[in-house]
């Protein structure tokens, strides 16, 4: 009997696109979104985002199913000034909702040189640096911030589920370096890694949950016993309050206890706040300028010696691209788990498998 596991199954982000475009047009989306959500959602797998890419898509196919995502969204501005507006999702997918304010964004931006944008009834839209990058092809810097889809931090101290993971992203371009690209949740670890921590039988590290006696908790099968332990103590939790205020509050969109866990209801509009900022570079200083001194500060950085134990300074979003490079040349790797759950869902909706 032969114990070697087996090599994850290898796959390029258009064989990806291509099998989730069909998932959602089976199951009633337009070809154009599916297409564009399907394109994002494997370019977070092709970033090393694999708990918000194509492991996503059953579930998103469940919300769909069960009525709680609206197919044919009529996506536009409620309110508006020069620099800034608030968009109505209309319970669309999250990824193009998103979009359509990275767009809006940096639109404006190119006017005012600032711009934010903020989004309610929104949906999950994957990993927050997809969006924070768009601005970078119009040499602006990007920042974005979202509350999270699920409650699963107490306050401080506390114990009622009322913050959420709340991710920040933010990218800067360079001028001969790669941007600087930063992508954290509020929480030690993202709820979508214990998921997929769940998914491949794998136990959590300790420091990512704890149970309601505050004991380390590693078992991902019995998150729903604990909650996620937040980065630096009390500064994790003040940050998840405060961009769950701004994202979610003051666009009029879900908080605290408004946020319907998208993991357990379907159904339920979950009514999703985010928001994003492009900063034009040019509105500040000559932009080669600019890329040229975060160059610098790249390469002092990278040139630091480093401390025992270390055998690098690594950047924001250094990881990622890497991965991105290894990923682009082999293929995304797909283990046996996601396969089969891959599987299951073209066998219900009646579509082909991927290969």
């Amino acid at each position: 009997m032969n114990d070697t596991p087996r090599a994850p199954r290898r796959y390029t982000a258009a064989q990806l696109a291509d099998f989730i475009t069909r998932a959602f047009v089976a199951v009633g989306m337009g070809q154009g979104d599916a297409a564009k959500i399907a394109a994002l959602m494997a370019d977070a797998d092709l970033n090393g985002s694999d708990g918000h890419g194509i492991f996503r898509l059953p579930p998103y196919i469940k919300r769909i199913g069960a009525g709680g995502l609206n197919l044919k969204p009529n996506i536009r501005i409620e309110r508006e000034r020069t620099g800034m507006a608030l968009v109505d999702g209309d319970n669309a997918q999250g990824h193009l909702v998103m979009s359509f304010c990275a767009e809006t964004a940096i639109a404006k931006a190119k006017e005012t040189g600032v711009a934010w944008v903020g989004a309610h009834h929104s949906n999950h839209a994957g990993p927050a640096n997809l969006y924070a990058k768009m601005p970078l092809a119009h040499d602006m810097i990007g920042l974005y911030v979202a509350v999270g889809n699920a409650n699963h931090l107490p306050p401080w101290g506390g114990t009622d589920m009322l913050l959420s993971t709340n991710p920040i992203a933010a990218a800067i371009p360079a001028l001969e370096e790669p941007a600087v690209v930063l992508d954290m949740a509020t929480t030690v670890a993202a709820y979508g890694k214990v998921k997929m921590a769940a998914q491949k039988g794998e136990q959590m590290p300790v420091g990512w949950m704890v149970d309601a006696d505050g004991a380390p908790l590693t078992d991902p099968n019995k998150a729903g016993d604990g909650f996620l332990l937040p980065i630096g103590g009390p500064k994790g939790s003040g940050l998840s309050l405060i961009f769950g205020l701004l994202a979610g509050t003051l666009n009029g969109a879900a908080f605290g206890p408004d946020v319907v866990d998208f993991n357990a209801d379907y159904k339920s509009v979950t009514n999703t706040g985010q928001f994003i900022i492009a900063i034009d570079v040019a509105a500040f200083m000559d932009v080669d300028s600019f890329k040229r001194n975060v160059d610098v500060m790249v390469r002092l950085i990278k040139a630091s010696p480093t401390m025992p134990g270390f055998d690098e300074v690594l950047l924001p979003g250094e990881s990622s691209r890497r991965k991105r490079e290894d990923y682009t040349a082999n293929g995304i790797p797909m283990g046996q788990g996601l396969y089969d759950a891959l599987a299951n869902l073209a066998g219900e909706i009646g579509i082909e498998m991927l290969d």
